[in-house]
């Protein structure tokens, strides 16, 4: 590393997806700085679902999962009125676990690896070579920007787009409640969706997505009157955390030296729970370009990775603003459980799209149009 630079690679941003792409740099022999404002460990509003890909990631990087604050689950179960859907993982789970001890689990792995961890240091600015701080400039060869949904860095490096009309907002809670179910389940309503995760053996993470209208968590909850009666009486044991506007896009995730990962690389909603799992698949994707000297490679391996997700996403939120439809598609999938689990696990990253089957698009056809 020439001797200009404070750091090889500087990474500005320590949630999940900044501390996994230092773990994963760290791993391919290159120096890592991270610095972030704020103290560990460090909650946001999330759904807290790692799916099967995912943790294979975590693992891969050697990141290590406390057993007693995780809780396993299968599959995915969604509720519209009166009908139930569900769809299985093939063989993989996935797992629930609190944002603060995720957190926790990178922080130690990061520095087990020797990442010089800088908590409590403000970025001001971009600068032509590093960024500028609270504390004085530092240098670096690479930067990172894995600042969040409304990342800075993405700002000043003019990679910004216009706000989205149409916004989306999520809050979430954590009660003390035995799971019941070992999928996450998704209750649908007009305008909204509440998922309950569980995170431990006593608790479980309900987080609410909606659109369109100033709420709290206690008024969005009434939407789902089934759900809203199995809560009653569980004890509240976390502070309410709102987040949004969801919607997030970046004209590219790489300018010249510069790289972005996470929210702060765009982001188009929390409807499919892939969040997390898409910023560690993208750390693995940056780390080795940087190990290459070319960011043009992750440039090319983000679009690979993003696509198949944006695109499953994107269908999910116009058939949410369909009601009807909706309804239509959930009681097909109620119908159809083999097709639902043959989705899953192309979200998880276990079966191509290729291997969908000729049969399960016309099927599926077949369903809606039964009602």
């Amino acid at each position: 590393m020439p001797a200009q630079f404070d750091t090889e690679v500087l990474i500005v941003g320590g949630g999940p997806g900044g501390l996994a792409a230092a773990i994963a740099a760290r791993l391919q022999g290159l120096e890592v700085m991270m610095v972030d404002r704020r103290q560990p460990p460090i909650d946001k509003a999330c759904g807290e679902g790692l799916m099967p890909d995912g943790l294979a990631v975590l693992r891969a990087l050697g990141v290590e999962l406390d057993p007693h604050r995780q809780r396993a689950f299968h599959g995915i179960r969604y509720f519209d009125g009166e009908t139930m859907a569900e769809g299985r993982f093939p063989g993989v789970a996935g797992a629930g676990v609190r944002r603060l001890d995720l957190h926790q689990s990178l922080v130690r792995r990061a520095e087990q690896l020797g990442v010089d961890l800088r908590w409590g240091l403000r970025v001001d600015g971009l600068s032509r070579t590093g960024v500028e701080t609270s504390c004085g400039p530092i240098t670096a060869r690479w930067i990172i920007g894995a600042d969040g949904l409304g990342s800075r860095l993405r700002r000043w490096a003019g990679l910004e787009t216009a706000a989205a009309t149409w916004q989306r907002f999520g809050v979430r809670r954590h009660l003390e409640r035995q799971p019941w179910s070992d999928c996450v389940e998704v209750y649908w309503a007009d305008g909204c969706e509440a998922y309950v995760t569980p995170v431990a053996a006593e608790e479980i993470g309900v987080a609410i997505l909606w659109s369109g209208r100033k709420a709290g968590f206690d008024q969005l909850i009434q939407s789902f009157p089934k759900l809203a009666d199995r809560l009653t009486g569980a004890e509240v044991v976390s502070r309410d955390r709102g987040c949004g506007p969801l919607r997030q896009r970046s004209k590219a995730v790489v300018r010249g030296r510069l790289a972005l990962i996470g929210d702060a690389a765009g982001y188009v909603d929390a409807i499919t729970g892939e969040g997390l799992s898409l910023a560690f698949h993208q750390a693995t994707a940056l780390a080795t370009a940087l190990r290459q000297g070319d960011l043009s490679l992750y440039s090319r391996r983000f679009r690979r990775i993003a696509r198949v997700p944006d695109a499953m996403t994107q269908l999910l939120l116009w058939i949410e603003r369909r009601p009807a439809l909706r309804r239509r598609v959930i009681r097909a999938l109620a119908h159809e459980p083999a097709i639902f689990s043959r989705f899953l696990a192309v979200h998880c990253r276990a079966l191509p799209v290729r291997r969908l089957g000729l049969e399960t698009a016309p099927r599926l056809l077949w369903r809606l149009v039964q009602g």
